[in-house]
């Protein structure tokens, strides 16, 4: 049997964490996602293209490194998440570990993850992942706003997050609570955005079968 989709994954856990939280706080999270939905893909967001810009990112070891470096010569998936705090992002991040990884493999192509948290926190999604991809923090978000996909979880959110114990600002580098949209982008080995899916709705990614696609229909191109 085929391991299930990520959307599959996320309906099992949303129905277990809503049952554990409870109707208010779930209510709260249900109405910042539509107002995500509703306000859609800001226009400044990066597509098919562009040109990838390039920041500083920082290793799960503290060192500094380029994004440019990151990607190197090769065809790049570039996934920007949230935080090793979002079950939508470690549920997605397994699953491209265990589908889409392999398939990069094979065909010579870099995966990776950029988020803004702390180093420690990119080491802990590595860690607790078994990620075997390139992890990367984004201080203060300056590789995803050159992306134009920074947002901010609403104040009713965070409220609901401090319900719950924690704090966004906590695990960012730069201790606020901005975060990018979950995003997936192909960049290919001159710099240029050849695909661009960006999620308003956190609860929503794409899946790897859509990646491998794009990515086939690009060697063939």
């Amino acid at each position: 049997m085929s391991a299930p989709s990520i959307a599959q994954q996320v309906t099992d856990f949303t129905s277990g964490f809503e049952a554990q939280i409870g109707d208010r706080l779930a209510g709260v999270f249900a109405g910042e996602q539509a107002d995500l939905r509703n306000a859609g893909v800001p226009d400044a967001a990066l597509g098919i293209g562009d040109a990838a810009p390039d920041a500083v990112l920082v290793e799960v070891d503290g060192t500094a490194s380029s994004f440019s470096s990151a990607r190197g010569e090769e065809v790049s998936v570039v996934v920007f998440y949230r935080g090793a705090w979002c079950p939508y992002c470690n549920i997605t991040l397994r699953s491209y570990q265990e589908k889409l990884l392999p398939a990069l493999r094979e065909r010579g192509m870099r995966l990776i993850a950029v988020s803004p948290q702390t180093p420690d926190g990119s080491s802990q999604s590595a860690t607790n992942g078994s990620l075997e991809f390139t992890v990367r923090s984004d201080p203060a978000n300056r590789l995803a706003e050159q992306f134009g996909i920074v947002t901010e979880p609403s104040v009713a959110a965070r409220a609901a997050h401090t319900d719950l114990g924690f704090d966004v600002a906590d695990s960012n580098a730069d201790a606020t609570a901005r975060v990018p949209f979950p995003s997936v982008y192909v960049i290919d080995e001159a710099g240029v955005v050849r695909f661009a899916d960006v999620h308003v709705d956190y609860t929503s990614r794409t899946e790897p079968e859509q990646i491998v696609d794009v990515l086939d229909r690009l060697r063939g191109r």
